[in-house]
């Protein structure tokens, strides 16, 4: 721990300056961290089962495609949660207006696209 702030390390260095804000907003911004989280875990699990348990609606090649964007999006939905958790925990601690969810439009599209794609090769 820094001997001036009572933190360690890495809080100092993610955090250089602000004011400790409530505890309680805090754990709430770990919490929304966490559950973004399991909608990337998701994300992943679903490429590697696409990939895992090969059923034959879709073609071999298109199958991979399709696993490696669930795959990807998962990666790019931890790497954002990780990213807001950071800059919603400055921007408390510098008592600003909290950042919008950059992942919210991500995810959504996302979801919309595996929606079309689900649809469309169940009908054809």
């Amino acid at each position: 721990m820094t001997e001036e702030s009572g933190r360690g390390r890495l809080a100092s260095r993610l955090f250089p300056d602000g004011e400790e804000p409530d505890p309680r907003f805090t754990l709430a911004n770990e919490r929304t961290f966490l559950a973004w989280i399991r909608t990337s875990l998701a994300f992943l699990a679903g490429g590697i089962a696409l990939e895992a348990f090969a059923v034959p609606i879709f073609d071999e090649l298109w199958r991979r495609v399709f696993a490696v964007v669930l795959i990807g999006v998962g990666g790019l939905i931890s790497l954002g949660a990780a990213s807001r958790w950071i800059r919603v925990e400055r921007s408390m601690r510098r008592r600003r207006a909290l950042p919008v969810p950059l992942i919210v439009p991500l995810l959504s599209f996302s979801c919309g696209a595996a929606m079309v794609v689900v649809v469309l090769a169940i009908l054809l």
